[in-house]
């Protein structure tokens, strides 16, 4: 590690992401070292987006907060969480047990409240769907070319762009409300030091089932587990076009575990003395339902692939599976990749990795 490491999260430029015929730029190579290395080590990256985007990110998070502020502070039986189809969630949910509203929007559904009356959004949901969902795109082209995978492989499992007639997007883009505190009153608890903290059991264990999840707050403590084990802070110090990605489920599947996926908690200690809570915006790129993720991919590159990998995963199954399933172990191996791109180095992967139990 030492000498090739990062010592702090890396922070890409978008526009240094996004590809060119012919060969790739300096600019290009750098940039995308410095994204797969950050998500090796601390599982997230840091996007810097056009700073034109600044303001449309800051405006919805504004609505967002007021849009929550406005909900009962018990939600009603008909809203709470439960195993609705993960396709087709849509407008506004509850989990109690996280401390957490959210509001999906998913570009297909028109969602009616149980009264069935059309619900009113967060504003400017149409335009950040489009413009994170370019991002993960972009990302996810980035880490391909990373892998030496041919260009655009996941193509089958994605959604068209633009959606066809009667499509339902698989993609969402979730507007979430952590710790409201008219909401969550009743659930908090004392740490040692005397300050309150809100993790719950379940928070131990979030994993999105993405293949990227890219995630923009109005407040920090957002926390992800690096490859040591640690408990990292991701998102205290981001700009206003900035935001935090990292890889789900989806993607270490389809890279045969290649790519890890994040283990994140939210912690909202710093809500104390505030009416709103803490709002984000996270766009999670999924899979399409009935399409299946396999590692050939993976194999015509020349990687190898365990056993638990060679069969392929329906993505309906993978989306009802435990998380424990699909990890089915605590430690990985040391994988190498072999160098290509005429000799540019390649520091990815080349940890052990470990998902500790908690």
């Amino acid at each position: 590690m030492a000498g090739n490491g990062l010592p702090t999260l890396g922070r890409v430029k978008l526009v240094d992401l996004i590809p060119s015929e012919g060969l790739p730029s300096d600019a290009y190579k750098l940039s995308v070292s410095t994204l797969s290395q950050s998500l090796v080590q601390y599982s997230a990256a840091i996007i810097q987006l056009p700073i034109c985007d600044a303001a449309l990110l800051r405006s919805c998070l504004q609505s967002s907060r007021l849009y929550f502020l406005h909900k009962p502070p018990i939600p009603s039986s008909d809203i709470i969480d439960d195993s609705r189809e993960w396709c087709k969630t849509s407008g506004y949910h509850a989990d109690p047990q996280l401390w957490q509203e959210t509001y999906d929007f998913r570009p297909g559904v028109t969602f009616t409240e149980p009264s069935n009356e059309t619900e009113i959004p967060p504003s400017g949901l149409v335009d950040i769907f489009g413009m994170l969902g370019q991002v993960c795109r972009g990302v996810l082209d980035a880490m391909t070319f990373y892998l030496n995978l041919r260009s655009s492989p996941f193509t089958e499992i994605l959604d068209n762009v633009p959606l066809r007639n009667r499509e339902v997007s698989s993609s969402v883009l979730s507007v979430c409300c952590h710790g409201r505190p008219s909401f969550v009153h009743h659930n908090l608890t004392a740490r040692e030091d005397g300050q309150l903290v809100m993790f719950s059991d379940h928070d131990e264990h979030q994993v999105d089932r993405s293949l990227l999840t890219l995630i923009k707050s109005d407040k920090a403590g957002l926390h992800i587990r690096d490859f040591q084990g640690h408990w990292v802070l991701v998102d205290g110090d981001l700009g206003p076009n900035e935001a935090i990605i990292f890889p789900g489920l989806a993607l270490y599947q389809a890279t045969a575990g290649y790519i890890n996926a994040a283990l994140h908690r939210i912690d909202t200690s710093n809500l104390q003395g505030t009416m709103y809570g803490r709002c984000s915006l996270a766009f999670k790129l999924m899979p399409k339902s009935m399409t299946t993720i396999n590692c050939s991919e993976m194999q015509a590159a020349g990687y190898g692939v365990e056993a638990q990998f060679l069969l392929p995963l329906p993505v309906d199954d993978l989306m009802q599976r435990s998380t424990d399933q699909l990890l089915n172990r605590n430690n990985f191996a040391t994988f190498n990749f072999p160098p290509t791109h005429e000799g540019w180095a390649w520091f990815i992967f080349s940890f052990d990795v470990t998902y500790l139990e908690v």
